[in-house]
């Protein structure tokens, strides 16, 4: 990866079909060089905010490419949910991470906005500090009176003229872009269906309301509970402890408590380990003390922000990442050694007929190890959403109802990826096939162990469709995913024997035991 890193995180105005939000999490991934960190969908917001970051060039390509797959997908007119919005892709930030300063990412979010303003011909207003207008730095004054407000005042009030694209709305609505610090999306749950009061708790711990410096705050009635729903702006000048303790003595004016907090997206470690000072009272802390920081630094490198790598994820007794997100490292694996294969071959002279061919391979092999190894945390993040399903109120019909059905669509969503994983993975053993029978004769094995690996992606890949199918109430929905794995297994039986064949002509090798 370049040393110079942005990071995106756009918010998309779909979260209930799982089709759509992958097919946006594909489009940004095809980019190479663009890395996806986190997705998170709420069904009551009706909203997914995906996470990911690179080089600049590939993340502002990435957000081009979802920005424009949302539109194809989303319609505005048909949208409903908890959270504000204006856009299919509501709102793109850009912040800067390592390398990059706060002006170069404003010049991203104006070049996005202009292209998305002109080639998919959708309003765009820039905002944070990319903002051209003292009276737009804020994403609420935008986005006030939601879509439904712009289109009855586009091209009739002078405020709502983009700056960027048409003075017309179609049904992908408009898109806000900036540039940002980073930011804590925070919401706190209370035990209480009454949204007035969280209304009033978010008036007094919003800014501009008169409450934190560096909050914004909305009430929301989220599944049959009262929500305070957060952007914490500034997470070191208004950290989260004490975000968090206003709201508990606010909540207990009115007879009421926290009934559980949740993140949206991901969060800087420094954020945690500030709240952890706090309530432990560790006031002479150094975050030197951390074992895991201290380990891997004296190790000379290893997983940083004191994350385990993946295989010791695997090990642990977490739920996930499990055998879909092995899957889809392994599938990932197989692709990389496609991509050894063609660059061993190409620019040898010997090889130089099927120079062309390769080139192609590696191209698309590429792709495919991105995507994979991006799966790797969609098949979590997939399968968290069932488990934060079963976690829904249930104490009333209407309550146990929509919790069933949440688990029905969390389920079948999580069906969805792995079958995606293993149409790649198919993929993967046809350009392993082409390898095998073209490439460098000294990566025979390489190249067969590239194929052993995309059939073991596809086996691992198809029992975790199957179990999630079977977890389903109603298996009716997913029989087209059963038919399209079916047809998968025997496309993958076919270039399995072509590999097999091209291994015993050309080197005596075998796929058998």
């Amino acid at each position: 990866m370049s040393n110079q890193i942005v990071e995106c995180i756009p918010n998309f105005s779909d979260a209930r079909r799982p089709e759509v939000i992958e097919a946006i999490v594909q489009a940004i991934t095809s980019v190479e060089g663009a890395h996806l960190l986190d997705r998170h969908s709420d069904n009551a917001h009706n909203r997914t905010v995906i996470t990911f970051a690179g080089e600049p060039a590939a993340v502002e390509e990435a957000a081009f490419r979802g920005i424009q797959k949302a539109a194809q997908l989303i319609n505005l007119d048909e949208h409903t949910g908890e959270h504000p919005r204006l856009g299919a892709t509501d709102v793109v930030p850009f912040v800067p991470i390592s390398g990059i300063t706060m002006e170069d990412c404003v010049l991203i979010a104006e070049r996005l906005g202009k292209r998305v303003g002109q080639e998919l011909e959708i309003p765009v207003y820039l905002y944070e500090e990319a903002s051209k207008r003292a009276d737009r730095k804020n994403l609420e004054d935008i986005r006030r009176g939601q879509y439904e407000a712009l289109k009855a005042e586009m091209g009739v009030n002078p405020y709502r003229d983009p700056d960027y694209g048409p003075q017309r709305v179609g049904p992908a609505g408009a898109t806000v872009i900036g540039a940002r610090q980073p930011l804590v999306a925070f919401n706190v749950y209370l035990t209480t269906e009454d949204v007035s009061i969280a209304d009033k708790i978010a008036r007094a711990v919003r800014n501009s309301s008169g409450g934190l410096r560096f909050v914004k705050a909305l009430g929301l009635l989220v599944e049959g509970q009262a929500q305070v729903s957060m952007n914490l702006t500034n997470y070191r000048k208004t950290p989260i402890a004490r975000v968090v303790e206003t709201i508990r003595r606010e909540a207990a004016r009115y007879g009421v408590a926290i009934h559980h907090s949740e993140l949206v997206g991901l969060i800087p470690q420094d954020a945690l380990v500030d709240a952890a000072r706090w309530y432990t009272q560790l006031d002479q802390f150094e975050p030197e003390q951390i074992l895991e920081g201290r380990m891997f630094a004296a190790m000379g490198g290893g997983p940083t922000n004191a994350e385990p790598d993946f295989i010791s994820q695997l090990a642990t007794g977490s739920a996930t990442p499990g055998g879909g997100s092995a899957a889809a490292h392994t599938g990932a694996e197989g692709a990389a050694l496609v991509s050894m294969v063609c660059r061993l071959t190409i620019g040898k002279k010997k090889y130089a007929a099927v120079e062309a061919q390769m080139r192609a391979v590696l191209e698309r092999s590429e792709a495919l190890r991105l995507s994979l190894t991006a799966a790797v945390a969609e098949d979590s993040a997939s399968y968290e959403q069932v488990m934060l399903a079963f976690k829904l109120p249930k104490e009333t019909p209407e309550q146990e109802a929509a919790r069933l059905q949440a688990i029905e669509q969390a389920t079948l969503g999580a069906a969805r990826v792995p079958l995606g994983v293993a149409r790649q993975a198919v993929e993967v053993l046809k350009l392993a096939a082409q390898a095998v029978e073209n490439g460098n004769i000294n990566t025979l094995s390489d190249g067969g162990a590239a194929a052993a690996m995309a059939r073991a992606c596809l086996t691992a890949a198809g029992l975790n469709v199957r179990i999630n199918i079977n977890a389903l109430a109603d298996p009716a929905p997913a029989q087209p995913l059963l038919d399209e794995l079916t047809t998968l297994l025997r496309q993958a039986d076919q270039w399995e024997a072509q590999v097999r064949a091209s291994l015993l002509s050309r080197g005596n090798l075998s796929l058998e035991h």
